[in-house]
């Protein structure tokens, strides 16, 4: 009889190993362990490891790696949990919206049951028609008891900015009060607005705070640190998320958008600012250009994405392995079963 042990650069045989007999003296046969990413490069059916990102005992099927029986009750899953973005408001220089809150966390999920995931939409972008509006903040996105917070809504003339996961701006046209500030951990505040020129402050995002009317009322950048997440998924815009909504201008150019989804204000008489890219908690932008119809952008929806190390195991969303892990998107509402 012999026992071929596969290293990753290499096979040791030991022959002659009667039934029963331990390999390291204590009763327990060792076999090799390591990442996903240390599995072998060319392995044989039948080859024996212990995932280490995984936790789990697998064996090379001669097509893949698959987990060895049911070894475990739960697991881990990685989370990147984006709320949606607030509204934009208005009217001759309308502030841009702060982003949706961005929150990753691990978690441990326990197979076979069910997970409730909710999406939020974004906030609603204020109506030019009224002299001074405040848009509405975005909705939170939950998984497993964790929540990210809607992003909070950009001022009108005179109103207050609105705090989020990612703050408001305030108006360039008889500002009112502080920026709306962001939730700690999720998002940034929003910029406060100039009277000259006249633009309003950007709203926060992910990544930066929003820029104050005077520095041109940008929305602040969201973040891209789950760049790879972006690319598995094919979301995101340019490997960022929730990034802020720009200020709206009477006087001079409206603010950008910040990366990562957030819509640019406008300094046109009778336009609508632009709304935030869907599934990116990006906020919506500012209208400006005086008192004519229009309306604020609206903040873009939320997105929940959960991973995890190694094959499928779960259910629900949008799933792609990629990199070593298994990706379930969901860019509405649904369930995750573990």
């Amino acid at each position: 009889m012999a026992l071929t042990f596969n290293g990753g650069s290499g096979s040791n045989s030991i022959s002659g190993v009667a039934d029963g007999v331990s390999i390291d003296g204590t009763g327990a046969a060792r076999i090799p362990a390591g990442t996903t990413a240390q599995r072998p490069a060319s392995p044989s059916t039948g080859d024996l490891r212990y995932n280490t990102s995984t936790a789990l005992v697998e064996i090379y099927s001669g097509t893949a790696w698959v987990v060895v029986g049911d070894q475990a009750s739960s697991y881990t899953v990685e989370t990147l949990i984006i709320a949606g973005g607030g509204g934009g408001g208005c009217r001759d220089s309308g502030a841009g919206a702060g982003a949706g809150g961005l929150l990753s966390s691990s978690s441990l999920v326990n197979t076979g049951s069910a997970y409730s995931v909710t999406v939020g939409a974004g906030g609603a972008g204020a109506n030019g028609v009224n002299p001074s509006a405040t848009g509405t903040n975005g909705s939170n996105s939950v998984f497993n008891s964790l929540t990210a917070i809607g992003g909070g809504a950009g001022a009108g003339n005179g109103t207050a900015a609105n705090s989020g996961g990612s703050g408001g701006g305030t108006s360039g046209e008889n500002p009112s009060g502080s920026p709306g500030s962001g939730t700690a951990g999720q998002g940034n505040s929003g910029g406060a607005g100039s009277t000259s020129p006249r633009i309003a402050g950007g709203g926060g995002g992910a990544g930066a705070a929003g820029a104050s009317g005077g520095s041109g009322g940008t929305g602040g950048a969201g973040s891209n640190a789950y760049s790879t997440w972006a690319s598995a998924t094919s979301t995101g815009a340019s490997g960022y998320y929730a990034g802020g909504g720009g200020g709206g201008a009477e006087s001079a150019s409206a603010g950008a958008g910040g990366a990562g989804g957030g819509g640019a204000g406008t300094a046109t008489s009778s336009a609508n600012a632009t709304s935030g890219t869907a599934n990116t908690g990006g906020g919506g932008g500012g209208k400006g250009g005086g008192p004519n119809a229009g309306s604020g952008g609206t903040g873009g929806s939320g997105l929940v994405i959960i991973r995890y190390a190694g094959s499928q195991r779960g259910s629900g969303g949008t799933i792609v392995s990629s990199g070593g892990y298994t990706y379930h998107t969901f860019t509405s509402s649904g369930t995750y079963t573990a």
